[in-house]
């Protein structure tokens, strides 16, 4: 019982840090950084700002509906 009133706090942290890293896309970022070393070793891996630049143009070029 001490144990999981011990571990409640830090996994509350962990869940709020989870929380803030989807919504801020930094957890998208790390991701893509991922998978780019994956699909393409030894090029170097875009920035977050190249990145970014390129999400958006992705996402004007290709609307999707956001529909129910």
């Amino acid at each position: 019982m001490r144990a999981a009133l011990r571990a409640a706090p830090s996994r509350a942290l962990r869940t709020v840090r989870w929380y803030l890293r989807e919504i801020s896309g930094t957890a998208d970022y790390e991701r893509f950084r991922q998978r780019h070393a994956e699909r393409h070793p030894g090029e170097p891996v875009p920035s977050r700002k190249e990145y970014e630049r390129y999400r958006t143009r992705h996402r004007e070029e290709n609307p999707q509906s956001r529909c129910c």
